[in-house]
């Protein structure tokens, strides 16, 4: 007999990368080029020292059981970080929660405000979107809807697609700012609406931030609570901001970042956590507050950054439909429709085949919405290894379309 699971489990889809192993499970790659994979957003660069120093002095910390709260230091640190980046000031003693990542965060908080006794609840993610979003909803009861990015706009997510009737069913609306994968960042305009539309129907918005400190241009990308604030909405309202150490400060394996924003949400947060067991680790703890009080690491992986996408993105662009990003650390690059048919996932395989190369097909990462999947036709190229790398990457690409037989 089937042990008995929940039934909402079988609504969940593959993951990407589960889908492109898949995929790519019968090809061999050319032997003679050693592999490079630009398919994972997984930060390559050296984590800070700081970290490890915090870490190795925090050992006696293991002898203690944390509170789901987190130390008064870290959500002190965190505040302090809000205020020097953004010009926001929350309390850090009712607006601000440690996390094990944005990933855990963004998938719990569906589970905290999704009411799924309610007719039809829904959540409005942006397409293409982080996998996350679509799982946390279907877990949570509610139905997952998408609105497209725009290419023609940047690929900034046209909002107009979601009828009124959905928005009045809405609960949770999913923003992600520095947009993975397109890098678009959301200007206040967007903002105004998006809050307006929370209080016409009252949903949370949640908004994913963990890209924000890798950036192109002389001014850093704006934040949900920044807009918030400048908007004259200073009790955060309906709104969850949600950031990560990982990308920032290179320790994805850290599982470290917090959230702030509506202290009743917070609040509310707080108690389902508490049940859920996911008190931060005092070791991370105390690395998390040495990484947030410092910024020369940052600034100094920004630069790294910017100086890897200003070489490889022009070598890029000669053979993809591609363009810097306003921030993030990926490039969504459309593919040549005289190559492989415009097809992103035959683009990707036979890439890999022939080249050694992993890129991530972009309709993996988007679903069929209002009549399109956005994704098609698009590759995502992850810059997170050393520049050499990401170079020799690059070439090889622009080899493979170079040369890419005529039919």
């Amino acid at each position: 007999m089937n042990a008995r699971v929940n039934p909402l489990l079988n609504r969940l889809q593959p993951y990407p990368f589960e889908r492109l192993r898949q995929l790519t499970r019968d090809i061999r790659p050319n032997p003679a080029l050693r592999p490079i994979s630009l398919g994972i957003g997984e930060p390559k660069h050296a984590a800070p020292q700081l970290v490890e120093r915090a870490i190795v002095g925090a050992m006696a910390g293991l002898s203690n059981y944390p509170a789901t709260v987190g130390e008064n230091r870290l959500r002190e640190a965190c505040a302090a970080w809000l205020q020097r980046r953004y010009g926001v000031q929350i309390d850090p003693s009712t607006q601000v929660l440690p996390v094990n990542g944005s990933r855990e965060a963004l998938f719990s908080l569906a589970q905290t405000v999704i009411d799924a006794s309610a007719p039809s609840p829904t959540v409005v993610c942006p397409n293409p979107f982080y996998q996350i979003y679509e799982g946390a909803a279907l877990l949570a009861g509610a139905q997952p809807v998408f609105a497209n990015s725009d290419p023609a706009r940047n690929f900034a997510i046209d909002w107009e697609q979601i009828d009124a009737a959905t928005w009045a069913r809405t609960q949770l609306l999913y923003v992600c700012s520095p947009g993975n994968p397109t890098g678009a960042v959301m200007p206040l305009s967007e903002w105004q609406r998006l809050f307006d539309l929370s209080d016409r129907h009252g949903f949370v918005i949640a908004s994913d931030e963990c890209y924000s400190e890798i950036y192109f241009r002389d001014e850093a990308p704006l934040g949900g609570l920044e807009a918030a604030l400048k908007l004259g909405r200073s009790d955060f309202r309906n709104l969850i901001a949600l950031t990560s150490l990982s990308k920032r400060s290179n320790v994805p394996g850290l599982r470290a970042g917090f959230v702030a924003g509506d202290a009743s949400l917070i609040k509310a947060f707080l108690l389902y956590r508490t049940y859920h067991g996911s008190a931060m680790n005092p070791l991370v703890q105390a690395a998390s507050v040495d990484a947030w009080h410092d910024e020369s690491h940052v600034v100094a992986n920004r630069a790294e950054y910017r100086a890897k996408f200003e070489r490889i993105t022009p070598l890029l662009a000669e053979v993809l439909d591609v363009r810097l990003p306003d921030a993030g650390f990926y490039l969504w690059a459309g593919v040549p429709p005289h190559i492989a048919a415009g097809d992103d996932i035959r683009f990707a395989l036979e890439l890999l085949a022939q080249y050694n190369v992993t890129v991530l097909p972009g309709s993996l990462l988007a679903r069929t919405a209002h009549g399109v999947n956005p994704g098609v036709g698009r590759i995502r190229l992850a810059l997170v290894a050393e520049q050499s790398e990401c170079q020799e990457a690059a070439e090889r690409i622009r080899a493979f379309v170079k040369g890419y037989p005529s039919r």
